[in-house]
């Protein structure tokens, strides 16, 4: 039984180990921006056909 239990452990420390990972690399290492950007406005006066 205590064998099982160390065995248990093991595997779910690499799962948690992989989860941390996964979400470290999607929110440090990718760098993507978490703000909409805005649309430009264009200068001058526009005419409306």
């Amino acid at each position: 039984m205590e064998t099982f239990l160390e065995i248990l452990r093991e595997v779910l420390k690499g799962i948690v180990r992989e989860i941390s990972a996964y979400i470290f690399r999607k929110n440090v290492l990718e760098h993507k921006k978490t703000t909409l950007r805005r649309r430009k406005q264009k200068g001058g006066s526009q005419k409306n056909k």
